[in-house]
């Protein structure tokens, strides 16, 4: 594709996987009856489905360290990287604004739900490092849709903090006050550890070699 094209896949695909993650999280602990595990349940299903659609129909990364480590491994133009890494932010939060709207609330409130400590943080970095090993060393579109899907679904329930794995969507979801928010406090130390998980992972993944 096109770079305009690209950054479109991006904007779009990143927009309906943070409606996805906001919204079934919404609707998940309204149909719970507080029940957080079956909230969970809905909202990791829900995820790891939609990234399966979006990666088979649209081929984006949706993850601004996916787009870096691509640019690493020269299978990307760094050239493209700033642009394409904006459109996923920018379509994170107009995901965000989606759902929000869609469960008639406002479109954008700062997150009180706190995620931080050492555990939240290893979290964040092992969840990437898998992340990241499962992109760079799985081949073919349907083969990496579905190990994205079946791993962050995984990883929702095998991290003390439900697998974010992704910068975009940590920064989109300070802007819900809702199941699946972090305050603002806490999105620095996750995209740090974000990042350190995913540069350890490519560095890995290079080191292995061809798959």
């Amino acid at each position: 594709m096109t770079l305009s094209r690209r950054v479109a896949a991006e904007g779009v695909a990143t927009a309906f996987l943070l409606a996805a993650v906001v919204g079934s999280g919404i609707m998940g602990e309204r149909l719970a009856g507080g029940n957080l595990g079956l909230a969970l349940l809905a909202n990791s299903a829900a995820t790891g489905a939609a990234l399966v659609a979006l990666i088979l129909a649209l081929r984006a990364h949706m993850n601004p360290v996916v787009t870096l480590a691509a640019g690493c491994n020269g299978e990307l133009a760094w050239s493209h990287v700033p642009a394409l890494v904006g459109a996923q932010l920018a379509g994170a939060a107009v995901g965000v604004a989606a759902a929000n709207t869609m469960f008639e609330l406002p479109a954008f409130v700062l997150s009180h739900h706190a995620r931080h400590g050492a555990g939240q943080l290893m979290s964040e970095s092992i969840a990437t490092f898998g992340l990241l090993l499962v992109v760079t060393r799985v081949r073919g579109p349907m083969e990496a849709a579905l190990a994205v899907g079946g791993y962050i679904t995984a990883a929702y329930w095998f991290t003390a903090s439900t697998s974010f794995a992704n910068p975009a969507v940590t920064l989109a979801r300070a802007l819900t006050d809702t199941f699946s928010g972090i305050q603002p406090a806490d999105v620095g130390g996750f995209v740090a550890a974000q990042l350190a998980g995913a540069a350890a992972a490519t560095a890995l993944s290079s080191w292995l070699g061809e798959k």
